[in-house]
């Protein structure tokens, strides 16, 4: 392969990805608000563009993708699309520190904080398994019968005794059908028609599958094909309890309930579940400048929150009670967080210092208790997590701040809604997985990055569009890379958070 078809087929496969995911901030328009929360997440040192090094273009794409000894086969990854691949971006410029409040968390620290603000799980409930979905199972599933609950046959053919040849017995009407009560037992030499999944006849040794069978012109016998032997006992059934034994545990306490349990479930003979009560969440999407219809127009933007954060939370195991929209008005804030009955309240916005973000002020008025105020990550630091009042001996409540910027809400929810909503599920902490970083991943001092990445054979490589305001990168990732203030060089583990996929 050439080295420009190797540049097209790169290009093509993986058109966003980025060495250093970086991008300048733009200056702020004259006449329109400041976005503080933006500007300050974005301060990047400045790209200096120019005639490309004395190096062949291949090269960079080499240095972008980890290869080590030229060009080679990369395989997509499952997000990957084709489209426009701008010049890869490089800065030899360190970027400044972000500016930090006393009260700020490391990215870990918070985390822990959310999993202890979790750590006592709902009370539970008893579900029809359909209505189970998403939940987590809060006693161990036991079977209701063996499985299978009797011999059954695993191919289709002849249910055969003893060695072939055999007498062919003509089947009454439905016999040796899945569905149907099984044939009259076999005499030593006979056979008679079995379809898959069929009760095996007593006296059957084994099951002559089809393609190994040949019937004799008078039907009235059965011989093995030529070059095909007697088939060994037990050939092709499936044993009475092969999977399980009535009465055993299937699944443990804190399993997550999958539409896989959910059949396992009702093969078992289980019509009901156990499980933890799932959080009930609702979602506040405050501010004036948002549209929930058209394009942006007069100086207000698409809502992306409301349409994202819903199935976001879900993948969590929250169940969503319904959103709620409301303008720069702190008395509305603050009448909303009284009135809400959820588990958990999400709010996106408003969690900086900007002249209309009130979440703060209303907090403070309605008696919550601050446990996160800030992290130390980029995108996304100015997000919290509160306590609510009380409401007599009803299980505490929360309140989960959330950035306005879209991206910089993802890794709010990834780095504090995750453990916080998992945990009242009765669900097991997910743990970062680590995979090899197939580029290198910068630093940004006392500050983790959460990078969205995708994650081909060669490993995790950052995508282009990562700015706190921006949803490119994210819709295509195949997870969030979690770096460390010291950066994590190519051929380095890396540790991955998964994002959610519906």
């Amino acid at each position: 392969m050439t080295g420009r078809e190797v540049e097209t087929d790169l290009l093509a496969a993986y058109p966003y990805l980025l060495p250093q995911a970086s991008t300048p901030p733009s200056p702020p328009e004259p006449d329109r608000p400041f976005d503080y929360e933006a500007a300050d997440e974005e301060r990047e040192p400045a790209v200096t563009r120019g005639p490309r090094p004395d190096q062949s273009f291949d090269r960079v794409l080499d240095d972008a993708f980890g290869l080590v000894g030229g060009p080679a086969e990369v395989s997509r990854s499952r997000n990957a699309t084709r489209g426009a691949f701008g010049d890869l971006e490089t800065s030899d410029a360190a970027a400044p520190p972000p500016a930090t409040h006393t009260g700020e968390l490391g990215w870990p620290e918070a985390r822990a904080v959310a999993a202890r603000a979790g750590a006592r799980p709902l009370g539970t409930v008893e579900r029809d398994a359909a209505d189970a979905l998403g939940a987590v199972l809060a006693a161990p599933l036991a079977a209701a019968t063996h499985l299978p609950a009797f011999d059954t046959s695993a191919m289709d053919g002849w249910a055969v005794s003893g060695p072939g040849p055999w007498r062919l017995r003509t089947p009454d009407e439905g016999e040796g059908l899945a569905g149907r009560p099984a044939a009259a037992g076999l005499e030593d030499g006979e056979a008679v028609r079995i379809a898959t999944g069929a009760p095996v006849p007593g006296g059957t040794t084994a099951v002559l599958r089809r393609e190994d069978g040949v019937v004799r012109a008078d039907g009235a016998g059965l011989a093995c094909r030529p070059g095909t032997a007697s088939p060994p006992l037990g050939r092709d059934i499936r044993p009475r309890g092969q999977e399980c034994r009535s009465g055993e545990a299937l699944l443990p306490a804190g399993t997550l309930v999958t539409p896989a349990v959910l059949g396992l479930t009702a093969a078992a003979g289980v019509d009901r579940l156990t499980v933890h009560r799932r959080p009930t969440v609702e979602l506040l999407v405050i501010g004036d400048e948002l549209l929930t219809e058209g394009p942006p127009r007069d100086g207000r933007i698409r809502d992306a929150l409301g349409p994202m954060l819903p199935g976001w939370l879900a993948a969590y195991g929250a169940e969503l009670t319904g959103v709620r929209r409301i303008g720069d008005d702190r008395a509305a804030l603050v009448a909303a967080l009284r009135g809400s009955r959820a588990d958990v309240v999400v709010s996106t916005g408003a969690t900086a210092s900007g002249p209309v973000d009130f979440l703060h002020p209303a907090l403070a008025e309605i008696g919550a208790t601050l446990l996160v105020d800030g992290v130390r990550v980029r995108p996304g630091h100015p997000m919290l997590l509160a306590r609510l009042p009380g409401t007599g001996d009803g299980p505490r409540r929360h309140l989960l701040g959330l950035p306005g910027n879209p991206f910089a809400a993802a890794v709010g929810a990834a780095t504090l809604g995750e453990p916080l909503l998992r945990g009242l599920g009765g669900c097991p902490a997910a743990e970062p997985y680590r995979v090899t970083a197939g580029a290198d991943f910068p630093g940004q001092p006392g500050h983790t990055r959460l990078v969205p990445v995708a994650l081909p054979e060669r490993g995790a490589v950052p995508l282009r569009y990562d700015g706190p305001a921006m949803l490119r990168g994210l819709a295509l990732a195949e997870g969030l890379a979690v770096v460390p203030p010291d950066g994590v060089a190519a051929g380095r583990p890396v540790a991955v958070l998964d994002v959610p996929c519906g």
